[in-house]
């Protein structure tokens, strides 16, 4: 799913309680995270629940730079849920894409900033760091 599809799903749902079932959801439809992943190197630091979160990087697409696809996952469900919006946003894009992308605007944009916890915000804002991390990684691997 589309980081489109979910903008517009949020704004068809009225109330907040709704919308975090939606980012619950999101997350439980998260591939499977293999448990010999979860380790100390792929966990984000940063953040009040565990996370773990995974990149590859794959050659360049027509040209326009390696792509880099996340895998993830967390021991909470909203966290999940958040996870699943950042791939939807970043996952499979071009390491320059996800650098030129304002994680953080979205998160806005989602009315999430106002309706999470100064600890979660703390953590999403941490995650997007991590993804931006392993996208500059990409990037200078392949000059």
């Amino acid at each position: 799913m589309g980081i489109e599809q979910i903008i517009d799903d949020f704004g068809l749902l009225d109330s907040w309680d709704d919308r975090y079932r939606y980012v619950i959801e999101l997350g439980r439809a998260l591939p499977p995270f293999p448990e010999e992943a979860r380790t100390d190197r792929n966990k984000v630091q940063g953040c009040a629940s565990q996370v773990w979160l995974v990149s590859e990087t794959h050659p360049p697409a027509n040209g326009g730079g390696p792509v880099v696809a996340f895998r993830g996952d967390s021991d909470a469900h909203i966290v999940k849920g958040l996870i699943a919006i950042l791939f939807a946003l970043y996952s499979g894009q071009p390491a320059k894409k996800i650098l030129d992308t304002d994680a953080i605007a979205v998160f806005h944009q989602l009315g999430l900033g106002e309706h999470l916890t100064p600890q979660r915000s703390n953590g999403f804002r941490s995650m997007v760091e991590r993804i931006r991390s392993d996208a500059k990684t990409a990037l200078a691997e392949t000059v």
